[in-house]
């Protein structure tokens, strides 16, 4: 059901979004406002926190109001638009942001669309015996307050609203101040969506221009009884402090472990693939490698045949210091290095310029030899650069990578044909996800068995996201009666 997008059609849509998130479109408040696409402002934007919480109090009294079966079609509905839309997505994405790219963002709405569990995902469970009958449903938590990355911004939020409306839930977003057009365009098409399928005009909400105070006084509002956050540390420390019950997704650093006993070929390029999808913006995506010494210059010779371009020690200390910046925490007065964000999610090209390297668009990842203690190693950069640390055993390997991973418990990865291996270091590092013999994109169901998210809580422990996991459990006890056999 794809829609034949001319480029010209794209650019304007685009342009017409930016436009209006200049404030070149100003928002009023009402059911239309906020900045705007295609001469129209979007549905479900409000001037104001306050108002969007009302607005997803009425979606949630809605919800709450339709069977399943009119769920579920409200979320096919919004499948099919996403689909249609997912280039215009991909691209006012990577035009806001600068971060990503377009071919891998269109990707990645695919893959939310396709691959996002709905109502089936909160089936209910039954246990009969001797003293009767007990039904636990999966129920929601009412109004929820979701916060969104600008690294995955218009997937989040579709993700997110899909799960969160399939559990019956109304659902208030407050979008990183960096991903306003995007996120909200998403908004949008969830509202289109839902007034298409018969739903009601504004399904989920969010606000023209979200910053701190408004995700303050998100997190303070009796109305919201569950906050979901997908971000950096400090965002989901702030959620986690809010007495509320909440979600984290918080960050990641995952390592790769390639053994002497891999295809080698076959490990270079997936490495290659899962590093660059979306530019590494993906937190489960490959950070840092940790080859054994004998198969390590071959394994370097298969990345660059795959579109990896090395560097040398020099010029990987000359980069280091463009792509990571110190900042002094006012507070504390302590000065640590922190990403450039001005690099993060952008073409390996582009950041090789950056240090006097010109090189050509088939040049897709930067990769270079380093010590475990480099700061490419040890910092999650979110950008196509690949330090590989040579190591000499499995346990040297492992050891490292445990400690790269930082306890972060997210992502880990391992190329290897030796079970015993591959069991070792998937024990070791405790990760949600652990992907063996792929791209790291597997690892959310892209190439792999699964459902897909972009919100992977590890810190609270609710893992790959979906609907089920924006419910809280009820329990119906008939005691003595139906039990039938």
């Amino acid at each position: 059901m794809a829609i034949n997008w001319t480029e010209a059609q794209i650019e304007q849509i685009v342009a017409s979004v930016m436009k209006g998130l200049k404030g070149n479109s100003p928002a009023t408040k009402g059911e239309y406002c906020g900045a705007g696409y295609n001469g129209k402002k979007f549905i479900g934007v409000y001037d104001d926190m306050n108002d969007a919480i009302d607005a997803a109090e009425s979606g949630y009294k809605a919800i709450r109001a339709m069977s399943l079966d009119e769920r579920e079609k409200v979320i096919g509905v919004i499948r099919d638009l996403c689909r249609k839309e997912a280039p215009i997505m991909a691209e006012i994405g990577v035009g806001e942001t600068k971060m990503g790219r377009v071919d891998h963002k269109t990707a990645k709405h695919m893959l939310v669309a396709d691959k996002t569990p709905g109502t089936s995902d909160i089936a209910p469970q039954v246990k009969t015996g001797d003293f009767g009958l007990t039904l636990t449903e999966m129920a929601p938590f009412g109004v929820v307050g979701s916060i969104t990355p600008s690294t995955n911004p218009s997937e989040t939020v579709i993700c997110n609203s899909i799960g969160m409306i399939a559990a019956g839930n109304g659902v208030v977003f407050n979008p990183h101040p960096n991903a306003i057009a995007t996120s909200n365009y998403a908004v949008d098409l969830i509202n289109r969506a839902s007034a298409m399928a018969g739903g009601p005009k504004v399904l989920v909400s969010s606000v023209v221009k979200p910053t701190l105070d408004t995700a303050n006084i998100m997190y303070k509002d009796p109305r919201i009884k569950l906050l979901v956050c997908t971000g950096g540390p400090g965002v989901v420390k702030s959620v986690l402090s809010s007495g509320k019950k909440a979600i984290g997704a918080g960050a990641g650093n995952p390592p790769v472990i390639v053994d002497d006993t891999a295809d080698i070929k076959k490990a270079g390029k997936d490495i290659i693939d899962g590093c660059t999808f979306d530019n590494n913006l993906p937190c489960i995506a490959e950070k840092e490698v940790f080859a054994f010494a004998n198969i390590a210059s071959e394994l370097i010779e298969a990345m660059k045949a795959n579109g990896a371009y090395l560097i040398t020690r020099e010029e990987a200390d000359k980069l280091a210091k463009v792509v990571l910046v110190e900042k002094t925490n006012p507070k504390t007065g302590i000065s640590a290095k922190t990403v450039n964000r001005d690099c993060v999610g952008r073409d390996a090209k582009v950041l090789l310029e950056k240090i006097g390297i010109n090189v050509g668009n088939d040049i897709r990842c930067i990769i270079c030899e380093a010590p475990f203690e480099h700061d490419f190693v040890q910092h999650e950069l979110m950008m196509p650069i690949l330090p590989i640390v040579r190591v000499k055993n499995i346990d040297e390997a492992i050891d490292l990578a445990v400690k790269a991973e930082h306890g972060n418990r997210h992502t880990a990865h391992m190329h290897s044909k030796n079970i015993d291996n591959l069991t070792r270091f998937a024990r070791a590092v405790e990760t949600t996800i652990f992907v063996k013999n792929a791209p790291s994109y597997a690892g959310i169901g892209f190439g792999g068995e699964g459902h897909t998210t972009f919100t992977i809580a590890g810190p609270t422990g609710e893992g790959i996201t979906s609907a089920r996991s924006f419910t809280r459990l009820r329990r119906c006890v008939l005691a003595e009666s139906f039990r039938i056999i």
